[in-house]
């Protein structure tokens, strides 16, 4: 019995050393920087790196939102399934610690506020929208051979909302977009009166028009999900010139959780549709 103890008390003492400093999870085929948009505020880039030559037109990109707290699913999944592995993912999230950084989406994703009801600040959208186009992307480019024609961009709740404002005001920045329980309700609708240009631009027949793609949960508030279904369905005529959109319903899950249930859909929508 004493042998028996002495030997458990052994184990354990070692075990112990073996974890007694630790260091951060890192993630292998990865890299990031911080980078300033020209108001001077931070963000993380994060990248999910590629694996081999790039195919042909260079490796197709999917940018995401909140980064901190989706980044690590979808380096996951492109990581993992080898049909994937020519991809990029680019995380665009804060130098802060915590996951879903309320402040700073707060404003990176919302449209002006009157000053009664600008807590949390807001109205950073054309802010972001700059960062992406002028900064970010251009980086991105001048790193990776990036096909210039498949990238692709992915928001969850507020950062759904601005996917469709960046659709909306830039059609031909990303060819697949993909909103996730975008809060179509804010500011009254806000989005609304910016549907007749973007329709008026897709009838022009542009050569690469953009497709939306909606995910809503089960659990989502019911004008959440009625707001979505309606805006799929007044964009299904522009189909006649081109351009893609779907609304998705998922079972199961609510607004916190849609996001990681459809990694793959993204994916499989982003990197596998024409």
């Amino acid at each position: 019995m004493l042998l028996l103890l002495g030997s458990f008390s052994s184990d354990a003492a070692s075990a112990n050393t073996d974890t007694a400093e630790t260091t951060a999870v890192t993630l292998d085929h990865t890299r990031q920087w911080e980078m300033h948009n020209a108001q001077g505020r931070a963000y993380r880039i994060m990248i999910s790196l590629p694996d081999g030559d790039p195919p042909q037109g260079g490796y197709p990109v999917l940018y995401v939102l909140d980064g901190n707290a989706y980044f690590p699913a979808f380096h996951a999944a492109r990581d993992t399934v080898a049909r994937y592995h020519d991809t990029v993912i680019v995380g665009i999230g804060y130098p802060q610690a915590q996951a879903l950084n309320f402040r700073r989406r707060s404003y990176d994703f919302s449209p002006p506020a009157p000053a009664d009801r600008n807590e949390p600040p807001q109205g950073g959208q054309d802010e972001l929208l700059a960062f992406l186009e002028q900064r970010l992307m251009p980086r991105v480019a001048s790193d990776l051979p990036i096909d210039s024609r498949q990238q692709s961009l992915f928001g969850h709740s507020f950062g759904g909302m601005f996917a469709i404002y960046t659709m909306f005001k830039r059609p031909a920045l990303f060819n697949h977009v993909v909103a996730a329980s975008p809060s179509l309700w804010w500011r009254d609708q806000y989005l609304l009166p910016l549907e007749p240009e973007f329709q008026k631009a897709m009838q022009k027949r542009p050569k690469h028009p953009p497709s939306l793609v909606m995910i809503l949960a089960e659990g989502d508030m019911p004008q959440q999900i009625r707001d979505a279904r309606s805006l799929n369905e007044r964009l299904q005529p522009l189909s006649a010139y081109g351009m893609r959109s779907s609304f998705t319903l998922v079972a199961g899950v609510d607004h916190a959780t849609v996001p990681f249930k459809t990694v793959a859909l993204v994916m499989r929508e982003v990197f596998e549709s024409p």
